[in-house]
């Protein structure tokens, strides 16, 4: 089974990268090089979340859209990146996300499989 799992910076996470970005790179990068190695990792992205602020467009049922500068959703968690990894099932892709060694959010949702 595939399943996305969502990374979202915290005001933690945050605040380690500023005190020392290279360790925090260093274990970071540890975790998904053993998510690699293992054979679990199918892909990902990392988000540019220092320097451009994100921006949000929002369409209604009758076609009109918004945009504002922001995320979409406003608070302490910002998301950062993704991964998308192949594992035997929804409680393998918990142990994964419970394995990330930085203070990050992780999201798991399950990747729709086209028919």
């Amino acid at each position: 089974m595939k399943y996305a799992l969502v990374i979202f910076e915290t005001d933690e996470s945050r605040r380690r990268i500023r005190a020392d970005r290279a360790a925090y790179r260093k274990e970071y990068e540890g975790w998904i090089g053993g998510l690699a190695a293992a054979g679990k990792l199918l892909g990902g992205e990392a988000l540019e979340t220092g320097h451009t602020a994100p921006a949000t467009v929002r369409t209604t049922a009758d076609g009109t859209s918004t945009v504002t500068d922001g995320p979409a959703q406003a608070g302490e968690e910002t998301i950062g990146g993704w991964f998308i990894v192949e594992v035997a099932d929804r409680a393998e892709a918990l142990e994964l996300a419970r394995s990330l060694p930085t203070p990050e959010t992780v999201e798991i949702r399950p990747v729709l499989e086209s028919a």
